[in-house]
Order: structure tokens, then C-alpha cells, then sequence
């Protein structure tokens, strides 16, 4: 016993300053991708072919990147000739809609809070069900940890729960694969209402790499209303807490910069 109280006397405090304080992220961490607009020339469209998912699509002759299909891979980023394609370490990228995902020159704003009367009511305790709808773990991996000590989600009142029954709204991750589309939508009508969807990473946005697969939804938004998209393949743990908080009103800035 004197042991473990003297390993936590050594470790201190390890629970994460954020939101108070802006996170220290990795230096390889890949973010908002940005284009460098003086480096890239309107007849160039490296970047588009390259791209696994086509996320990136040409409108009026700029680089369009759709989000909730970007998996956030180096590929564009390589191709360019011109250096022109970039990925910033802003972490910042949850938005309510699905038209929000697509970025161009125009700057698109972040997630809105809720509704009041629905963020009065989750405000203080916002319990949510994780629905693994055929996802490669990634994303639950990174949804699961923040539930540790350093990020500590339950301080903001928000939880992970077992049952449907208990939960204020789902986490949603995954393609939506045919052999657990029937389970989602029974756990979805297990939720009492009022309830909120969220989902978490490209696959459960637009199916991913799995894109037009025979055997997989592009995603949950034709099944389901969507209250919270959040990008990534997968998110990182900031990205997702970040758009919790936006959904619940604890973040207030709309803006990218």
C-alpha cells in the first residue's frame, strides 16, 4: 500500500490540462489538411488522382478535401510536386453537418451545441453507448482511451455505459456492415429519446476504405440522423473530446484558426 501511494507521489498529476490549456501534440501528428495557395497552380491535379477515397475533388480549379472521406494518409500530401499540400496540427475538425466536412479555400465553422433544451438535459451527465458497426478497432481503441487518467472524460460528465437503455446517445464507429446494421438499428431504438448520434471516424462518415462495398453502408448517415460527425482514420482522442465538448457547449470558438 505504501508503495502504490508513494508511485502516485512520483507520477503526480497526469490527467491533461484541455481544455483549459492547448494540448502538446506529436510532431508527426497529422491534422486539418491545408494547401499553401501561392504553391499550387490551377492546372495541377496531382493530388486528386493520388488519393485512395477521392476526397479530394477539383472546384473551380482549387483542391477540395471532403473530410469524412479523408483518411488522413500522406498520399496527397507526397504527390504534390509543388509542396503545396500540407497537414496542420490542428485537431479541431468536428462538425454537426455533413456538408461542413468539405473544406476549399472558404473556411467552414466547427461543431454548434446543441439545441438548449437537449443540452440542458445532457449538460451535467451525457452517457453514451459505443457501437462497433465493423470497424477495424481503430477508432474504438482511440474512443476507449479517454476514458483513462489523462484524458478522464467523466470529469465533463460524459461516460461510456453498457446498455442502450441507460445511454443519452451513440458513438458509432465502423462501415455499418450488412450482419450488424439490424443490431444497430435495434440498439438505436433501445436508446430512450431524446437521443444523439455521433460518428466517429471516416468508415462510420462514408464508409472509408470501404467505400461502395457490397457488403457495408457508406456509413451510418443514410440510416440514421447524424448529430456530430467527427473525421479521422481514426480520430485522435483530442479530436473526439474537442467535438463532445462543441456538441455540450464547453467549447465556444466556431472558427478553424
Amino acid at each position: 500500500m505504501i508503495k502504490s501511494l508513494w508511485t502516485r507521489l512520483k507520477q503526480h498529476h497526469r490527467t491533461i490540462a484541455f481544455p483549459k490549456q492547448e494540448p502538446r501534440l506529436p510532431e508527426k501528428f497529422r491534422g486539418l489538411p491545408s494547401i499553401v495557395q501561392s504553391r499550387c497552380p490551377k492546372h495541377c491535379s496531382e493530388c486528386v488522382t493520388s488519393c485512395p477515397t477521392d476526397a479530394i475533388t477539383m472546384k473551380d480549379k482549387q483542391p477540395h478535401w471532403d473530410l469524412g472521406r479523408c483518411l488522413f494518409c500522406p498520399e496527397c500530401s507526397r504527390a504534390c510536386p509543388h509542396g503545396a499540400v500540407l497537414f496542420t496540427d490542428d485537431y479541431r475538425m468536428a462538425t454537426r453537418t455533413r456538408d461542413n466536412l468539405v473544406i476549399g479555400p472558404k473556411e467552414y465553422g466547427l461543431a454548434q451545441p446543441l439545441e438548449d433544451q437537449r443540452r440542458k438535459l445532457f449538460g451535467k451527465s451525457f452517457k453514451l453507448r459505443v457501437v462497433s458497426a465493423g470497424g477495424c478497432n481503430g477508432c474504438e481503441v482511440e474512443t476507449n482511451v479517454l476514458e483513462t487518467i489523462v484524458f478522464d472524460i467523466g470529469r465533463f460528465g460524459i461516460g461510456v455505459v453498457a446498455s442502450p437503455r441507460h445511454a443519452d446517445g451513440l458513438i458509432i464507429t465502423g462501415p455499418v456492415t450488412h450482419n450488424m446494421k439490424s443490431a444497430l438499428e435495434k440498439t438505436y431504438r433501445a436508446v430512450p429519446d431524446p437521443k444523439v448520434v455521433i460518428a466517429v471516424g471516416a468508415c462510420a462518415i462514408s464508409g472509408g476504405p470501404y467505400i461502395d462495398s457490397p457488403v457495408a453502408n457508406n456509413g451510418v448517415g443514410n440510416l440514421l440522423s447524424v448529430d456530430l460527425y467527427i473525421p479521422g482514420c481514426p480520430p485522435h482522442p483530442l479530436t473526439i473530446l474537442d467535438g463532445l465538448l462543441r456538441l455540450l457547449g464547453r467549447r465556444y470558438s466556431t472558427s478553424r484558426r
